[in-house]
């Protein structure tokens, strides 16, 4: 049986590890500019595809994804699983009661999200060939059809991560813009299907289009009623006779897969399978937490980051990169999509902010757009440069959804005490009296913004004279507001000896918390002082505080305790 090379099989690992790491440092960073982690992650396809590092060194591109060969068959692979699987965990968080409850909205949504967008790119396809990028060897017909498909389309997996990331999955909002996705592909790519079936390639070999529409519907119905039915009934069985947690494990994987293969061999992409599994698993009460947890933790922290940085793998922006072309492409796709989706909002009745959070929620196109443009390249029904304007309009629509989503909405995220502790701001207090943690503390910190010590120490001993700063449970509170500081700053002290701050129970401070914050600044220091109340609270996160040797260890241990 014909196998991988050593060599290809050393590339292949080499590429997944360098994509992965690249991916996840990159979301991180993302993370800390309160931006959603898939616009690290698809940063990071950019940077080592051929955009940046094929152009910069395209050897060491080519060496680690390669565009041929069974390595490069076996990632395409890998991506593939990963979009599927990561299909799967959207699907078991959604709460298919809210959609329901919401159909009506949702059919309104959803219809604004198409109508609207398929109606702008099919004028500007068909009275504007030429600036569309039209090839003259293209029917025009069917270039109209195809543009105004992608502009209509969404990009499930991105909406549903932007959502996760902002925290708004499980709200009913949230719940809203994944059912008019949902009906936004579907609908999309069956159109395309026609589309393919014009040009003569159909979906599947299989069947016609309209077996394939029949198929993709009857299997819709049947997994949001009697397949719901049937694994309700089925997994206390499973749970009491296979293996704990193996049995239900394996028993949503193999499930998954199967729902992907179906939809995959009747002509619509296989993520609606394991999507529509995903819901029939997740809306069973006897599908356990624990077992969610562990699919979505390896799902979204392997394979959804290499899924979203494979984007950037895909094309060469700087050989086919047309500046006008982008510009037009985006500007229609934005405007039909926004406009669609916030009219049909306010149509089911919701507020203007929800109704235009919606329009630019349902704005991401990402992967989606990407593989109906690859498609369509693949049938020469498009040329190089729009596919290039397809690949661009889809990262920028999925990089804008949510920031433009927090703006709108206002959503603003917790500031937590870890994001202000400066390097060099973790110390073993030598001092056994309240006076002297506090000198300690506020020296260790040097010069703020022009601050000296001094009027840092003088401020926070004044604010300790009008009342105590001691919480309780061994934690103590310092804090002053300073003028003419940027923003706030964070000390912490350790005490094995423990201080006292005249805590209401008495006990003595083994951590000493100095917080300093901007005087303007009215929220900044409630926000701090509760977060650091939250992280403390359990006696064995404390416990496992006291024996840390520097910052980076108490980090890594209030990210591993599950503190938020």
């Amino acid at each position: 049986m014909e196998g991988l090379s050593h060599q290809e099989v050393t590339v292949l690992l080499a590429g997944l590890g360098v994509l992965l790491a690249a991916a996840r440092l990159l979301g991180e960073v993302a993370r800390r500019f309160q931006l959603p982690a898939v616009f690290g992650e698809i940063s990071a396809g950019i940077l080592l595809g051929p955009t940046v590092l094929g152009t910069l060194a395209p050897e060491l591109s080519s060496l680690l994804f390669p565009r041929s060969g069974g390595g490069a068959l076996l990632l395409d692979g890998i991506v593939t699983l990963a979009i599927v699987l990561f299909l799967l965990v959207a699907g078991m968080e959604a709460d298919i009661s809210t959609v329901w409850r919401q159909g009506r909205a949702v059919t309104t949504v959803g219809l604004g999200g198409i109508i609207f967008p398929f109606a702008t790119g099919f004028a500007a396809a068909w009275y504007l060939p030429e600036l569309m990028g039209r090839d003259s060897a293209t029917p025009p017909l069917i270039f109209a059809l195809f543009i105004a498909t992608a502009l209509s389309i969404s990009a499930l997996p991105v909406i549903a991560k932007t959502l996760m990331d902002l925290d708004l999955y499980r709200s009913d909002l949230g719940m809203m813009i994944v059912a008019a996705a949902v009906f936004n592909d579907l609908i999309g790519w069956i159109i395309f299907a026609v589309i393919l079936g014009m040009l003569g390639v159909t979906g599947s070999a299989a069947f016609s289009i309209g077996t394939t529409i029949g198929l993709t519907l009857l299997f819709t119905v049947l997994m949001l009623t009697v397949a719901r039915w049937s694994i309700h009934r089925m997994l206390p069985w499973i749970q009491a006779h296979a293996s704990w947690p193996g049995g239900q494990l394996g028993f949503t994987l193999s499930v998954a897969l199967l729902g992907a293969a179906f939809t995959e061999w009747i002509g619509v992409h296989a993520i609606f399978g394991s999507f529509l599994v995903g819901v029939a698993m997740g809306d069973t009460p006897h599908f356990r937490e624990r077992i969610r947890g562990v699919i979505d933790q390896f799902v979204s922290f392997f394979f959804a980051p290499l899924f979203f940085a494979s984007i950037g793998l895909k094309v060469n922006f700087i050989d086919h990169f047309d500046p006008l072309l982008v510009v037009v492409v985006l500007v229609i796709a934005c405007l039909g999509k926004v406009l669609g989706c916030g009219f049909g909002g306010r149509l089911a009745g919701l507020s203007h902010r929800e109704s235009w959070a919606i329009g630019f929620g349902m704005n991401a196109r990402g992967a989606m757009e990407i593989i109906l443009g690859l498609l369509a390249l693949r049938v020469g029904l498009i040329s190089e440069p729009l596919f290039v304007a397809l690949v661009i309009m889809a990262i920028l629509t999925s990089l804008m959804s949510g920031p433009a989503m927090q703006h709108i909405l206002r959503l603003k995220k917790p500031r937590r005490f870890i994001n202000y502790l400066p390097a060099r701001a973790l110390v073993r207090l030598e001092g056994r009296v309240r006076d002297q943690a506090i000198v300690e503390l506020a020296t260790t910190l040097g010069t703020l913004d022009g601050i000296r010590p001094e009027s840092i120490i003088e401020a926070v001993l004044a604010r300790e004279r009008l009342m105590p700063t001691g919480l309780g449970n061994g934690v103590a509170v310092p804090h002053a507001r300073l003028p003419g500081l940027s923003h706030p700053v964070v000390a912490l002290g350790l005490s094995a000896g423990g201080i006292d701050f005249d805590a209401p129970d008495s006990k003595p401070a083994q951590f000493i918390v100095l917080i300093l914050t901007p005087e303007e600044d009215n929220g900044a220091q409630v926000e701090i002082l509760a977060d650091i109340a939250r992280t403390f609270r359990r006696r064995e996160f404390r416990q496992a505080a006291l024996e840390v040797s520097n910052l980076t260890e108490f980090l890594a241990l209030v990210k591993s305790s599950g503190e938020r």
